[in-house]
């Protein structure tokens, strides 16, 4: 293991002694390939899963359908968003859906509750049911569907993938990691749509273009500018109330823009280090996600002092017991700081 960094761990303590430990693969690169920072093998294929999704928001930008729907910057934001599903979200992407002249009986991601738990009380209280627009990845899939008519494509295969759509945003995430989409494991993602696997090499590369606009023609370049933009002015809807994705790009001014995907991946776009970064909890645990995050980011330089009173909060996070009581905490580190069964 090259501990460039030495955190390889994300350690949760409960007392005075460390009760659980989350492993982590990671790789910060340029947009070149050229390595700045890794841990286990950053070769191997891992699903980005949600992590692709403002690659996904570009693929639609590179169809033109912002010029002929007239998007705003909430709406292409939520594109890229793994969203709480609060008004505000849901608001956003039915005006996507309006806009191109479709409803949420087009969305085939399925319904769930909000994930933001007061919106989810909020919409039980008011007897209504959850709908397709609640979905987190709603966005993505109203997304895809204006790719659709911008394109002239069938929207009601739009999950297949060898539908052209799907296509087009395989070959623009191809561009962007330096791979043959033929050749990339697929599956299928929580919401339907087809899923790539990549090395974390390729992804942290892929992420330094989204950061630099390097080593990307010009028409992907646009593309990925207008994403970008859209998520920095608009850090709300790429998340919501409380969550890493939104804070990242609010406390760094656009300087920082991360990205989750489920089973414990993350990347980001480091503007200022011109760096992408990637990373993956192997045991697939959601909770060791921001903790590590933070602690790479601070290696690298990619938090700005002035950023981080704002961000500590993700840096260390507290574990709770039932009554609401600190109990312990979630950190990362590196393995001669702190051993399972060892006091902090």
């Amino acid at each position: 293991m090259d501990a460039i960094a030495g955190i390889p761990y994300v350690y949760v303590t409960r007392g005075a002694l460390a009760e659980s430990v989350h492993a982590l693969v990671a790789c910060a690169a340029d947009a070149s390939g050229t390595v700045a920072l890794s841990y286990g093998d950053i070769d191997a294929p891992i699903y980005l899963r949600s992590a692709a999704k403002p690659f996904i928001a570009a693929a639609v930008m590179a169809s033109r359908a912002n010029e002929r729907f007239g998007f705003d910057e909430r709406e292409i934001a939520v594109m890229a968003a793994s969203h709480n599903g609060e008004p505000e979200h849901v608001a956003a992407v039915a005006s996507i859906l309006a806009k191109i002249g479709l409803d949420e009986g087009s969305l085939r991601c399925g319904a769930h509750a909000p994930a933001y738990e007061p919106a989810a009380a909020a919409l039980a209280a008011s007897g209504a049911k959850p709908s397709a627009l609640h979905n987190n990845c709603s966005g993505k899939h109203a997304g895809i569907l204006a790719l659709c008519r911008a394109r002239g494509y069938d929207r009601a295969t739009y999950l297949d993938l060898d539908h052209p759509a799907q296509q087009e945003i395989l070959a623009l995430c191809g561009r962007l990691l330096g791979e043959d989409p033929s050749r990339m494991p697929m599956g299928t993602d929580g919401c339907g749509i087809p899923v790539f696997a990549t090395s974390m090499r390729s992804a942290a590369r892929a992420f330094a273009r989204f950061a630099t606009l390097d080593e990307v023609d010009d028409a992907d370049a646009i593309a990925l500018e207008l994403v970008r933009y859209a998520i920095a002015a608009e850090p709300f809807y790429i998340g919501g109330t409380g969550r890493f994705d939104s804070a990242l790009p609010q406390a760094t001014r656009g300087r920082i823009i991360g990205k989750a995907g489920a089973e414990g991946v993350h990347a980001d776009a480091l503007l200022d280090q011109g760096l992408g970064l990637a990373l993956k909890i192997v045991d697939g645990t959601r909770r060791a996600v921001p903790p590590a995050t933070m602690a790479l980011l601070r290696e690298l330089g990619g938090v700005e002092p002035s950023a981080r009173a704002s961000l500590d909060g993700f840096a260390t996070t507290d574990v709770t017991n039932v009554a609401g009581l600190v109990v312990g905490t979630i950190r990362a580190g590196a393995p001669d700081t702190i051993t399972v069964g060892s006091a902090s």
